[in-house]
Formats: structure tokens, sequence, C-alpha cells
């Protein structure tokens, strides 16, 4: 016979207490799994966003991001010439070429020598048309041959003086704010965009730093690539699909953080375990003469085994569902960081998926199988005599 799963459910109410806490521990450990699991799918998020799927992107060989690459002046007119590229209404090539900087700025709050890497890209007309997803909120466009800047939400949200109106100074000038731009999730909300040729000749670069064109159909990358493989003007160049390249620049960082905090969970999921047999030893000791009934009247062992393990089991369930509820308020918070690809400032969200609370619920469903196994043998193997004597 099986025992019914209502004997099972009513017999945690009379522990009022211990499964409470136990169900609070597993809750934190399944909140920390989940939040951890959100910021790395966060980040991901918002580098992929960054980039586009009609575009492509150039860069150095030997550079992991756009700040470490150099494209010569020669080398981006020689890109420029192939028919692969879409050509806009004025029969040019669609293509930016963009230089990217880091300079530093104080955040609010932060002391005067406490300052953060933000990246200065220096874009073209194109580059702004190639970026729908970049959208001016307040303000105006910069002027292009001026010394203007707009600022994305994400740094206007987070630093010091970056008002429109306001003025910063870097690279020997003083550069004017005219404007703020929302880009959504992307990367480009934690940037500062300038004309391309005022940041070139304040930082006296003598090369850009990445490309970035509009293929005329997304089925000639292959045959573009093809040619930066084989022809020997770019063999020192690589093309790579937009969207492609700034998931790519996601990976150490997301890796890194759900490396480090799963980990941490591990070693948490370890004290909710402990309680979740505590719990569970309490539940066996106390209910010993039923134990001894309930075999008496004939229920086998492995119903017995059952029946306290599908307890234990739904204390790990419980505490995942309170922390899933909990983490889902992290959806609306954002924090930045420092991307270890560019060294730079890059704020991002938590992001919950479906994988994300399967994930979570296996990882809980694993602590109660483990933790209430032991306790739940125990029961099972209990002699009938002796348990219903302890009486």
């Amino acid at each position: 016979m099986k025992i019914p799963l209502s004997y099972s459910f009513r017999s945690l109410w009379t522990r009022k207490l211990t499964t409470f806490l136990t169900i609070a521990g597993v809750a934190l450990v399944a909140f920390v799994f989940t939040a951890v699991l959100m910021l790395a799918n966060g980040i991901k998020d918002t580098m992929v966003a960054t980039g586009s799927d009609d575009n492509a992107i150039v860069l150095r060989k030997s550079a992991e991001s756009e700040t470490l690459s150099i494209i010569t002046f020669d080398e981006a007119n020689t890109i420029g010439t192939q028919p692969e590229i879409a050509v806009g209404s004025d029969g040019q090539p669609l293509m930016t070429k963009e230089v990217l900087t880091i300079i530093n700025l104080r955040k609010h709050g932060a002391g005067p020598s406490d300052l953060s890497n933000v990246t200065v890209r220096g874009v073209t007309p194109d580059g702004v048309m190639l970026r729908p997803q970049v959208k001016l909120t307040e303000g105006r466009m910069f002027n292009f041959g001026a010394s203007e800047l707009i600022v994305g939400n994400e740094i206007a949200d987070r630093f010091d003086g970056m008002e429109i109106g306001k003025t910063i100074k870097f690279a020997g000038r003083l550069w004017t704010i005219v404007g703020h731009f929302d880009a959504g999730k992307s990367g480009f909300a934690s940037d500062i965009w300038g004309d391309q040729n005022q940041i070139l000749q304040a930082f006296h670069r003598q090369a850009y730093s990445s490309i970035v064109m509009r293929l005329r159909d997304k089925k000639d990358f292959s045959a573009l690539k093809t040619k930066f493989e084989s022809d020997p003007r770019f063999n020192d160049l690589k093309i790579e699909p937009e969207k492609q390249f700034y998931a790519e620049q996601s990976e150490t960082l997301s890796n890194f953080i759900s490396i480090l905090g799963i980990v941490i969970t591990v070693i948490f999921s370890f004290g909710a375990m402990i309680g979740a047999m505590i719990t569970m030893y309490a539940a066996v000791a106390n209910r010993t003469v039923e134990i001894g009934t309930l075999r008496a009247l004939g229920f086998q062992r492995r119903s017995v085994l059952g029946a306290f393990l599908i307890e234990s089991l739904f204390i790990a369930l419980l505490g995942a569902g309170i922390g899933l509820v909990c983490a889902l308020f992290l959806s609306f918070l954002t924090i930045s960081t420092t991307d270890f690809s560019s060294f730079s400032e890059i704020a991002f969200g938590f992001t919950m998926t479906p994988s994300i609370v399967i994930s979570t619920l296996v990882f809980a469903t694993l602590m109660g199988f483990v933790g209430g196994f032991l306790p739940s043998f125990r029961a099972a193997r209990l002699d009938i005599v002796n348990a219903l004597r302890s009486g």
C-alpha cells in the first residue's frame, strides 16, 4: 500500500518552526542561485543586443576588443570598396570607421580619486544610422566637426557632470554635452559618443579601432569572410557578424560571475541540506510510534521511505518557489561593473528565463533529495516492535 500524500503534507505543520526555518534556508540558497544565473544572463543579453544581425564588424586579428584594435586608414579605405557592403542613397558604402578610447569619470557619491573607466566612441553619420536601437531622448545630436558629445542614459544616470550643457575635459579639450540617448538594453547605453574625426584629432590617433558595415545580404557574409582570409591586404584583420562579436565579448565576464556565484551557492547549499536533514531526523524521532503503526497496518518500507522523502522534496520546492519569486524583483534593477574585455564601465540588468527557473527547481530538488534521503531511509528501516514500544 502507498501512504497518501496528504499525510506527508499534514505532517509538516506539526513542526512549524523547524519547517519554516528549513524552507527559509532553501529559499535563500535558491535566491542566490537564481540571482547569479540572472546576472550572467543579463550580461549576455546586453552584449547581444548591442549588435545587429545585418551588420559585420572588422577588427585586428590580435585584438580581443575594439579598444585594443588598430585598423590603418589604408586598410579602411580598401575595405570600403568591397561589393558585399550595402550602399546608401548617396551611393557611398554604409559603413562607419570608429575610434574607441577610455576616459575616467567619477560616479555619483564617489570620492575625488575614485574614478571609473568610461568608453568614448567616435562615430560617423553612418554609425548613428547603423544603430537603430540608439534613440535621442534629451537635447540634440552633436554637430559633426565640433567638440560635442551625447551621453548614454546609463552613464548620465550614474556619473557626475553628465547634464546637458555641462562640459568635461579630456585629451586637452573641453567637450560640451549636448544630448542624452537611450540605447535600450544594449551596451551602447554605457557609451559616450562624439564625432570620429574630432576624437581622432584630440587623441592624435593615426588609425581606427573598428569598422562596422551593413551587408547587402546576410548571405554575403561568407563570401566577404573568405576574402578576408585569402586576400593578403587583410592578413592582419578579422571579420565577424556584429551580434556574434558582442556575444563573445560577454563570455569572460558572464562565465566569471557564473562560476564564482555557483561556488558560493554550493557552499550555502550544504547548510540548507543539513537543515533539511535535521528537520527530517527530528520528524522521524517524533513520529516513531506513527511509523511503527504504519508498518503494522501493512505499509511497506518503500512507502514509508517515499512519504518522508516527499516531505523533504516539498520543503525544498516550496523554498525554491519563494526564492524564485523574490529573485523576480531583481529584474527591476540595473547594476554596473567593469567589462573585462574593454576595461570600461558597462551597465546591465538581471534577466529571468524559463531555463533559469528549471535549473533552480532542479537544484532545489537535488538539495531536498540529498537532505532527506538518510532520515527517510532510517524511518523505513525502523523495526515495527521497537517502534511501537517506544511510545
